[in-house]
């Protein structure tokens, strides 16, 4: 069996879309109506209806789903446990957003390392849908991420806050002037934050400067001078050189991190170690916020 048709039959039944999901597996539509036709004659059964924006599984495809899931999970597995050169080492494939690597797991990773050398580690950056859907085909075996999904075959722990606060590159500005400027950068922190923000702030024009990645902003004000909302642990060491000032007045902003899993993880002593160390750092880090909370560094 061609784990490719396998691949593009689960990504099929999860987008409920063939154009979707060529886009998703990098083919042409055309290309996954046929790997889907061949899968079906091969199985010699019809795995969807085809009904004009209602792509459904027949009841055959349904029993279908969860062998070609396991077929799949099954065959990622062997593919890293085999690579493996030495048979004391476990394997282990994590993956996030590209902002928590930046202001969250990067140490992380070398704490990990340090504690667990015989974990045998492969650390990707993801959007969050392409986490999603490797961590169902079995390609991740974890992956750390804002605003998961609820689906039944994922097991989501929420690990702790990440705090956003509201920095200028000069001193003594107020919230509502700061997100009145024509250099206020309005960051991409996900769909939880975008709601905060407006409530806190409902009658700002819309900004002209955004941007999708906290680094991006901080690099940006930095080099041009402006305000943004960023993660705390990013903006720590400028606040120190009073390159950056806390607005004093702005509300922060929590946004919760979560880690995300296969229900049947095969890995799962190391996966909750893993886990553990995260919610740690997220712990120290909540207690530092709060040690320093009453007279925040940069404040003039």
């Amino acid at each position: 069996m061609d784990i490719a048709l396998l691949k593009t039959f689960i990504e099929v039944n999860r987008t409920r879309h063939f154009g979707r999901a060529a886009d998703n597996l990098f083919l042409t539509q055309s290309a996954v109506s046929a790997r889907i036709r061949l899968l079906e004659e091969t199985l010699g059964v019809q795995l969807f209806t085809r009904d004009r924006n209602n792509i459904q599984l027949t009841p055959g495809g349904a029993r279908f789903l969860k062998h070609a899931e396991s077929i799949v999970n099954a065959w990622t597995q062997a593919c890293q446990d085999t690579t493996l050169q030495d048979e004391r080492m476990q394997p282990l494939s994590v993956g996030a957003m590209v902002s928590l690597w930046d202001i969250l797991l990067q140490d992380w990773i070398e704490e990990l390392c340090a504690a667990h050398p015989d974990v045998a580690l492969r650390a990707e950056a993801f959007s969050a849908e392409t986490l999603i859907r490797r961590i169902l085909d079995g390609g991740l075996d974890v992956g750390f991420m804002f605003d998961p999904p609820q689906l039944a075959e994922l097991l989501v722990e929420e690990l702790g806050a990440v705090g956003l606060r509201l920095v200028a590159t000069r001193p003594g500005l107020d919230a509502a002037t700061a997100v009145r400027q024509p250099d206020y950068v309005m960051v991409d922190w996900g769909t939880s934050f975008a709601i905060a923000h407006a409530r806190e702030f409902p009658d700002i024009p819309a900004p002209s400067i955004h941007m999708g990645l906290g680094r991006m902003a901080l690099s940006f004000i930095l080099a041009r001078g402006g305000a943004a909302y960023l993660a705390e642990p990013m903006m720590e060491p400028y606040l120190a050189d009073r390159k950056l000032y806390t607005v004093a007045d702005a509300p922060r902003i929590e946004r919760q991190c979560f880690a995300v899993y296969p229900r049947g993880a095969v890995r799962r002593p190391i996966l909750e170690e893993a886990v553990a160390l995260v919610r740690a750092r997220l712990s120290s880090a909540a207690a530092r916020e709060a040690d320093t909370a009453a007279a925040p560094q940069g404040i003039t």
